[in-house]
């Protein structure tokens, strides 16, 4: 399998914060619009997606930030089919964080995601529009 054949760039960049409506606030001030604003009822946070042209980030209140350099949370890349990248991520014993495939409501249809370790500590999403 050729994981490329099932991907077709970046997502989202993730970035935590503890205070959303300021983050927000510094995005729109830099050209972003708010492509979406909800919250993750299982985590209890607020989450606003912010887009400037093929960019966008997901930024997520956790109440966690660092607020430190290298305060980018995770990469995800969009994949078309989730199944087969987690069997290809499982077989390539790549899953270092022994994680599976969630589900948010997020979108118009929801998203199905997971997320491995990278060899520096990154974190690396794999995630699907539904």
């Amino acid at each position: 399998m050729n994981l490329q054949t099932y991907t077709t760039g970046i997502q989202h960049i993730g970035i935590p914060t503890n205070d959303i409506e300021k983050t927000i606030e510094f995005y729109k001030k830099l050209g972003f619009e708010i492509a979406l604003q909800t919250i993750n009822e299982e985590a209890g946070e607020k989450v606003a997606f912010l887009k400037l042209k093929t960019l966008v980030i997901e930024t997520y209140e956790n109440k966690q930030a660092k607020l430190t350099n290298g305060a980018i949370d995770h990469v995800a890349i969009n994949v078309k089919n989730i199944e087969e990248v987690y069997h290809y991520i499982e077989e390539n014993q790549m899953n270092t964080t022994n994680d599976e495939i969630h589900f948010l409501p997020f979108w118009e249809n929801g998203v199905r995601f997971f997320t491995i370790e990278g060899p520096n500590k990154e974190k690396v999403e794999f995630s699907q529009y539904l």
